[in-house]
């Protein structure tokens, strides 16, 4: 559980969108944060009068010695980490035979391997105050997949995984999990965050293709509001039961039904099948 007496917040990917939404909360609740980005010139103006309260510190998630240096200092400022708040992280469009291997890679080792890094460096000093949250931004597509946005699937679903694995081992020592996973709202994702492979192959026009240029249109024009967005994260780190998904957006909640319709729909259909797998139950 976080700790609600002027908690410490570590938040990354802080220069936009929910990170920079959520260090601004945060700070205006008389909360410590302290608020990161690979860029510290794009933090720098969080911190205004706080800097009491408030250290900004560059980060690139995928630089294990940056990971391990702002925990150090955060440790050393504040003696504590409440909140990790892994959000830095970006998205990919790509038929997925069009996906080129450095760019795929290089996404998976934000994504996913620099949140990795992140948890496994401040679960430590969670673990020896016997409290703690840990709150991973993941991406309704992390539930459910489009055409052209594949890889990027591939690294929340694997965000998904791998959070629901720690939630269980980590419950017992007093720490809480909580993915997040927004729908589309109004930041850099679809815009000048977004990436997009060079190579762009006929025969998925109509599907990866068309896929692009919907993302593309809808930049700015999202359903989402991102300090809201970052309200509710923060309703749910002071529950006292925190879920361990937080769908983000009327968008998100749809797509998630939907999902969960097409699974049953595949389950029960299929379900002779399924049973008829496994041994006779009296075959001895």
């Amino acid at each position: 559980m976080m700790n609600r007496d002027n908690p410490v917040w570590l938040i990354t990917g802080c220069s936009t969108g929910f990170g920079r939404e959520l260090a601004k909360l945060v700070l205006a609740r008389g909360w410590r944060a302290v608020i990161t980005a690979r860029d510290l010139s794009k933090v720098a103006d969080l911190v205004g009068n706080n800097t009491d309260r408030a250290l900004a510190l560059q980060l690139d998630v995928t630089d294990r010695k940056q990971v391990d240096d702002v925990v150090a200092q955060t440790l050393q400022r504040f003696g504590r980490i409440d909140v990790l708040v892994n959000n830095a992280g970006y998205g990919y469009l790509a038929a997925i035979e069009e996906g080129e291997d450095d760019a795929v890679r290089a996404m998976f080792e934000t994504n996913v391997f620099g949140l990795v890094d992140m948890t496994k460096a401040v679960l430590p000093a969670m673990r020896e105050r016997h409290s703690g949250l840990i709150v991973n931004i993941s991406s309704i597509g992390g539930i459910t997949s489009f055409a052209s946005t594949g890889y990027y699937h591939g690294t929340k679903y694997a965000v998904e995984g791998i959070s629901e694995s720690l939630a269980l081992e980590v419950k017992p020592l007093g720490i809480d999990v909580l993915i997040v996973e927004p729908g589309p709202f109004r930041t850099n994702w679809a815009g000048p965050s977004i990436k997009q492979s060079a190579t762009r192959i006929d025969a998925y026009e109509s599907t990866a293709g068309e896929r692009r240029r919907q993302i593309e249109g809808r930049n700015g024009k999202q359903a989402g509001d991102p300090v809201r967005a970052a309200q509710a994260i923060i309703n749910a780190a002071l529950s006292d039961t925190p879920p361990l998904r937080l769908l983000l957006g009327k968008g998100a909640l749809e797509l998630a039904r939907k999902k969960l319709d097409l699974l049953r729909s595949d389950f029960d259909t299929w379900e002779g099948i399924t049973i008829g797998a496994d041994f006779p139950e009296n075959e001895s």
